[in-house]
Parts: structure tokens; C-alpha cells; sequence
């Protein structure tokens, strides 16, 4: 006899219009509140950087206003991508001071968009900044959501020391993203044909195909690019591979799982005639429901590099891809 999972909240990420907003047709808070009107989905998480020119430090009526609209339409905000840049010119690294006087008005817009809280890429933050920001986090009644993808798994060496100070903290106000692209059985069936139609060499993409979980592919990967031998049009498609794609398998994450507070359901296309795209999904809800899990999963579409569907459609099928995907 089949149970549904746990009601856990089903957001939609505005990243996945970002086509949309580089056509200009819209503003950005227009779409957003189209994403809840039009009933795709009636939590979203927004990214700041794309919201306002205002951006890093959106004035309190910015943020009120898109937040009274979103709540007119039924909607609100659960997770605000927010960003730290480290470098104040080409040359010059921001101060510590500084790093937080450019992380602290994000802070206040979150707050204002009513939101659960902020994320930014695991480790950016670092200890010294984690412990002045978060009395912050505290006031505000915020999460800050250190986000791991791809390649950085717990077992990665260069992302340990970040996953064991959020350990440390042990604050509830500071958790781990996970973002599913950790856990890919196998590469996205377009991006494997868009490959296989450029100049990179047949043997190449048929170990991709075929041979992705073996991490002799990634080394392959490097020997190519050092090697100066991938195609200029599909250079950024292939930097996927060693910064966005990860075959790690969902038991590495047990460990860290009573540290995650939410999670994106990372796709890329919708082609699921293997399970390659529900399959992380389920093993991954399996998991969460053992650990107690009580954070939002939000659909976030990575394709759109690549491919030239609508991202309302694709978003609508890949949540009822991950509503069925629940159902065990």
C-alpha cells in the first residue's frame, strides 16, 4: 500500500525565468508575482541580485512592496539568493568590515520580504563573518542556508572544514542547502546530445554517457580543457562538468542530514525514462523523512543554459514529476 511523504512545503525557484528576465519583457518582481498568480507555484525563492538595481541594499519599501504583492496573489517567499562579493576592485579584496556591510542589507531585505531566510555558497561566508552575522539572524529570525551542489560533497576535501563549522555552530539559525546535482546518477540526456553534436572527441562523450560515476571521468574532463582541445561554443556547457554536475550517492549525505534545512530538487531536463531524474529525488526524500527533515524543496532548473523551453511549462512538469516522486 502506497503513503504519501510528509507535507513538506513545494517552492519554485525564480532562477528558473532567468531567460525571461535577460529578454527584458518584464521586471523582475512582475514575474515573480506572475510565478504565484498564474498558480505554478505559491512559495518561491527569489534572487535578490536579479530583483532590484538597488541590489545590494534594496530600500524596506522595495521589499514590502513585492512582499504585499506576492501575498495578494496567495504567494510568499521562502529562501532569498543572496551574495557576497569579495572583491571591492580586480585587485582589491573586500575587508571584513566591509563583507558584512555588503551581507547586512541583504539581511534586512529578507526580513522584509518575510522570508525563512538567506542563502549564499557553502564556505563563502567563513567563521569570523558566521559569528558576527549571526546575533543578525537571531533578531531577524533568520536561516542562513550555506548551499552545497554539484561536486561538493561532505567527502570533498576542499568543502570538509565548511560542512564541520556549521556542525560546530550547531545553531538553528545556520543550516546546510543540499541541492540534489550532488546526486546524479547520470548525465542529462540533452546536454549529453548537445555534447555529442560539438568537435569534443566521440571517446569522450561516450565515457560521459556511459561512465559518468566513475571519477576518472572528471580527470579525462581536466586532461581536455588543459589540453585546449573543447570547443569555444560549448566551453561554459562543459565547465558543468567539474563545477555544477556531482555523482555522489545519497548515503554520503546521512551524516550531515540533521543539518540540512532545505534543499533545491536541481534538473536539468525532463527526460526520466531511467529515472535519472526521479530517482535522486526519491533516495533523497527516503533519507530526509529518516532524519526528521522539515524544510521546503524548491524545483530549480538548471537546462535553461542549453535548452529553449518554457520555464513555466518545465517548472509545472518537473513539480509533478517531484510530487509523484514523494509518493512511496
Amino acid at each position: 500500500m502506497s503513503t504519501h511523504s510528509p507535507a513538506w512545503p513545494l517552492a519554485a525557484s525564480a532562477f528558473n525565468w532567468t531567460p525571461d528576465l535577460i529578454r527584458a519583457e518584464t521586471t523582475a518582481t512582475d514575474l515573480a508575482v506572475a510565478i504565484v498568480s498564474g498558480g505554478t507555484a505559491h512559495l518561491i525563492e527569489v534572487e535578490l541580485g536579479q530583483l532590484w538595481r538597488s541590489f545590494p541594499a534594496p530600500s524596506d519599501a522595495e521589499a514590502e512592496s513585492l512582499r504585499d504583492a506576492l501575498s495578494a496573489a496567495g504567494g510568499s517567499v521562502s529562501i532569498v539568493g543572496a551574495s557576497i562579493d569579495d572583491w571591492a576592485t580586480p585587485s582589491r579584496r573586500r575587508s571584513d568590515d566591509e563583507r558584512y556591510a555588503f551581507l547586512l542589507p541583504q539581511l534586512r531585505a529578507a526580513h522584509r520580504l518575510g522570508a525563512t531566510g538567506i542563502r549564499l555558497p557553502i564556505g563563502q561566508a567563513g567563521r569570523a563573518l558566521l559569528e558576527r552575522v549571526l546575533p543578525v539572524l537571531h533578531d531577524l529570525d533568520l536561516v542562513l542556508f550555506e548551499e552545497a551542489q554539484g561536486p561538493q560533497s561532505p567527502a570533498s576535501g576542499a568543502h570538509h572544514d565548511a560542512y564541520e563549522t556549521i556542525a560546530r555552530f550547531d545553531d538553528p539559525h545556520l543550516r546546510l542547502l543540499i541541492d540534489i546535482s550532488m546526486l546524479m546518477p547520470s548525465l542529462p540526456v540533452s546536454y549529453l546530445t548537445t555534447m555529442r553534436a560539438s568537435s569534443l572527441p566521440t571517446a569522450f562523450v561516450d565515457r560521459l554517457e556511459n561512465e559518468w560515476r566513475d571519477p576518472a571521468v572528471t580527470a579525462a574532463a581536466v586532461a581536455l580543457l588543459r589540453a585546449g582541445e573543447v570547443p569555444p561554443d560549448v566551453h561554459t556547457m562543459f565547465m558543468n562538468l567539474l563545477v555544477r554536475f556531482g555523482r555522489s550517492d545519497a548515503a554520503e549525505l546521512r551524516d550531515v542530514l540533521p543539518l540540512v534545512g532545505a534543499a533545491h530538487l536541481k534538473f536539468w531536463d525532463l527526460d526520466d525514462a531511467d529515472g535519472r531524474v526521479s530517482e535522486p529525488i526519491r533516495d533523497f526524500a527516503t533519507d530526509l523523512r529518516t532524519a526528521g527533515f522539515s524544510g521546503s524543496l524548491t524545483s530549480e532548473w538548471g537546462g535553461h543554459e542549453w535548452l529553449d523551453d518554457d520555464a513555466t511549462d518545465m517548472t509545472r512538469r518537473h513539480l509533478e514529476l517531484v510530487r509523484s516522486a514523494l509518493t512511496v
